[in-house]
């Protein structure tokens, strides 16, 4: 598949690079960037990251973001002052290849403990789950932008090959083995608190046990297994619970879908009984809509929690999970 990524605003560039680390989570109560408190001090590159630092190291931790609420991630640019405050930082948690920018950045830091979720987990390749930005006008791969490596992200690669998927967050099984090596290295970095980290490490690991079981069973019985989104972020779930995803192929987020791409998702959805069409919350639904009228499918809203925002079902990780549980239960007509 070839979809194509959304864009993201300038203006949204404009202001995470004016405020710079100064962007705390909104379960912080310390308003100091990083490297300036007296806490165990940690830059997440985005939000699946920052609710793990936040999770795992509760009162003893400090944690900026480099990614803005409702700010696209996998086009995120950093400021010469963010650069710098990184470096100051105790720790950074970054996926390595989703953030090219960032994965810069942190090559030239001195911060001394560097945690890569995608070393914390293994990758896989979902075939063509690759994906074109849209950089005002231009169409650039981030392969283009970013050293290939092991944990390339899902960006188009060279003459067909498949890069690897880095949703890995959207499966609580992978996501509870990134969390595992988080805790291992906050442990070991900050031995003073290791003992409060395993111990919130262990009740993530029961949260995270809990929405997969919560997944298995929902989803165990169902009328189709088939499920359309316009971003191939989804392919770890439905692997991990035996679902299809069928992305809107060539299709930017802002444009209609294609005759013969309607044409071919119609069949599709007669063929396999899908009856929902999922959008996400900081992309606009005309695409959806517009499949949806014309396939005479239903839209609702798939969440790939790159970042929350007031529009997102849910307040945090979980709350958004079991609202895209919800949403794929109905969809999928659980029984």
């Amino acid at each position: 598949m070839n979809v194509r990524r959304r864009r993201i605003s300038g203006i949204a560039v404009t202001a995470a690079t004016a405020i710079g680390l100064g962007t705390l989570s909104a379960c912080s109560s310390d308003s100091s960037a990083a490297g300036n408190t007296d806490k165990f001090d940690v830059v997440a590159s985005f939000y699946p990251m920052q609710y793990l630092a936040e999770q795992i190291g509760g009162d003893h931790v400090n944690v900026t973001s480099l990614t803005e609420p409702g700010q696209e991630p996998h086009d995120l640019e950093l400021s010469a002052k963010q650069t710098a405050q990184m470096g100051e930082a105790d720790a950074v948690l970054y996926l390595k290849s989703l953030q090219p920018a960032v994965d810069e950045a942190i090559a030239q830091s001195d911060v001394k403990t560097k945690i890569d979720a995608a070393g914390l987990t293994k990758l896989e390749d979902h075939g063509d789950v690759e994906h074109d930005h849209d950089h005002g006008g231009e169409e650039h791969s981030e392969g283009e932008h970013a050293e290939e490596d092991a944990h390339a992200e899902e960006e188009h690669a060279e003459e067909g090959e498949h890069a690897l998927d880095p949703h890995v967050w959207l499966d609580p099984v992978k996501y509870a083995e990134i969390a595992e090596g988080v805790a291992k290295s906050f442990e070991k970095a900050d031995p003073d608190h290791a003992d409060d980290y395993r111990k919130n490490a262990d009740a993530l690991a029961k949260k995270l046990g809990g929405l997969d079981t919560a997944y298995k069973d929902g989803l165990k019985s169902t009328d189709t297994k088939v499920f359309f989104t316009n971003h191939a972020a989804f392919g770890y779930l439905a692997e991990r619970y035996g679902l299809t995803q069928e992305a809107i192929n060539g299709l930017d987020p802002e444009s209609e879908p294609s005759p013969a791409r309607i044409k071919e998702l119609q069949t599709e959805a007669k063929a396999d009984g899908v009856t929902t069409v999922f959008y996400e919350t900081l992309v606009s639904d005309k695409t959806a809509k517009t499949l949806a009228k014309d396939a005479g499918l239903k839209t609702d809203v798939l969440d790939p929690l790159e970042g929350i925002t007031d529009k997102s079902k849910g307040d945090d990780y979980l709350a958004v999970m079991e609202s895209n549980l919800k949403a794929l239960e109905t969809a999928l007509g659980a029984k």
